[in-house]
C-alpha cells in the first residue's frame, strides 16, 4: 500500500485520535524497524526495538469491519514480529475504541496501564490510553 492509501483509508477509520497524514506514514515506512501487514481491506503497522514491538496503528475500511479483516491482521502482525524478534508487543488505544479493545483482547492482549488525557483531538475532552501487552 502507498502512503497516500493508507492515509486515505486511515481517514475514514479515525476521527479522535486523528486521522494520521501521507508525510506521517512516509516518515514511518522508512524508519528502522517499522514493518507494514497489508490485505485488501485494512492495514497492520509496527516497528521492533530489540524484544519489544509495538503497534503503531490498525485500520479496517468501515464496510470490513466486523468480518474477520481485523483478526486475520492481528494474527499476521504478532507472527511478523515475532519473526523480527518480538518477545513482548504494547499498544495504546482510547479508552472509548470499544471495537478496537475487543479485538485486542481477542488476540491475547492484557491491559498493563492507563494514561490520563493522552490523546487530544481538535476538540472535545482528551481520552485516556489504554497500555494493552502481549508476551510472546
Amino acid at each position: 500500500m502507498l502512503s497516500q492509501a493508507l492515509a486515505d483509508l486511515h481517514s475514514l477509520c479515525f476521527t479522535s485520535p486523528r486521522p494520521w497524514r501521507v508525510d506521517e506514514f512516509e516518515k514511518l515506512l522508512v524508519s528502522p524497524g517499522v514493518f507494514l501487514i497489508s490485505h485488501q481491506n485494512g492495514f497492520a503497522m509496527g516497528r521492533i526495538a530489540g524484544p519489544e514491538g509495538e503497534l503503531l496503528t490498525i485500520a479496517v475500511h468501515p464496510d470490513a469491519q466486523n468480518t474477520g479483516c481485523g483478526s486475520r491482521l492481528m494474527d499476521d502482525f504478532l507472527c511478523k514480529a515475532t519473526t523480527m524478534g518480538a518477545r513482548e508487543i504494547f499498544l495504546e488505544v482510547a479508552d472509548n475504541n470499544r471495537a478496537a479493545i475487543a479485538l485486542y483482547l481477542k488476540s491475547g492482549f492484557t491491559e498493563v496501564a492507563r494514561r490520563k488525557a493522552y490523546f487530544k483531538p481538535a476538540s472535545g475532552p482528551a481520552r485516556a490510553a489504554l497500555v494493552f501487552k502481549y508476551s510472546i
